[in-house]
């Protein structure tokens, strides 16, 4: 069964809105990644309540924390970063979402990924701990500039921590941007991975996001295969 769901602090800043216009569009999940301007993991537990509370008077549930876990250059401290994971996982648990976005740690220009390849993956096992400990699951997003930004390096980090509390959420678009046909190019070998699906697409000539299937992201192709293979997970819709 393909669930749909969606960030929600792309509607509005403000969170009842949010859950308004999810509701109101039929959603019954949303991912959460920022409320009244500020970011999921720097609110404080009040506000984190009220959100529960207005969540619940919607009929929503919260698929995925939209962290910044991992969005920090490979070369800065990483013990404050991951005191930051352990709340995290805190706020899924509060949330009773099942997933937390996470990246694996930019690399500064003109890096070679290969250089950082220990750190980082000892890094994404420092976080895999943590969930394992919370008993939620990590997605590895393939955000642009970071070490994981194509498939070949995606395949890295999610075989070498191995654990099957990390798993890898699929962006087209950002693979486009970084210059990769996401199909053609990746589908095949991190389809076993996947459990998370970015509805999201981009134009290979020069980065821009546009509707999917509009651009070079292969969406229909990738869909068509995901119904062929049973995928069984979230698809979540965003624009940034």
């Amino acid at each position: 069964m393909w669930t749909l769901s969606g960030f929600s602090d792309e509607i509005s800043p403000d969170f009842t809105e949010q859950c308004v216009v999810a509701a109101g569009l039929g959603l019954r999940y949303v991912e959460i990644r920022s409320a009244w301007d500020v970011n999921i993991l720097d609110l404080e537990p009040e506000r984190l309540a009220r959100m529960r509370e207005i969540l619940a008077a919607h009929g929503l549930r919260v698929s995925s924390i939209g962290s910044p876990i991992g969005k920090i250059f490979v070369d800065e401290d990483f013990p404050a970063h991951l005191d930051r994971m352990r709340h995290a996982a805190e706020v899924a648990r509060f949330f009773d979402a099942p997933y937390i976005r996470v990246f694996s740690f930019f690399l500064r220009p003109g890096a070679d990924p290969a250089a950082h390849r220990d750190e980082v993956i000892d890094r994404m096992r420092a976080l895999t701990r943590v969930a394992e400990n919370a008993d939620v699951t990590l997605l590895h997003e393939n955000e642009k500039g970071i070490y994981g930004d194509v498939p070949a390096r995606c395949l890295d980090v999610v075989r070498s921590v191995g654990s099957p509390h990390l798993r890898l959420a699929w962006d087209p678009a950002n693979f486009v941007q970084v210059g990769v046909r996401p199909h053609t190019e990746g589908y095949a070998a991190l389809r076993e991975h996947l459990a998370y699906v970015q509805i999201k697409d981009a134009l290979a000539a020069d980065g821009t996001v546009v509707p999917a299937g509009q651009g070079d992201g292969e969406v229909a192709r990738t869909i068509r295969a995901l119904r062929h293979d049973g995928f069984d997970g979230f698809f979540s819709s965003n624009r940034t």
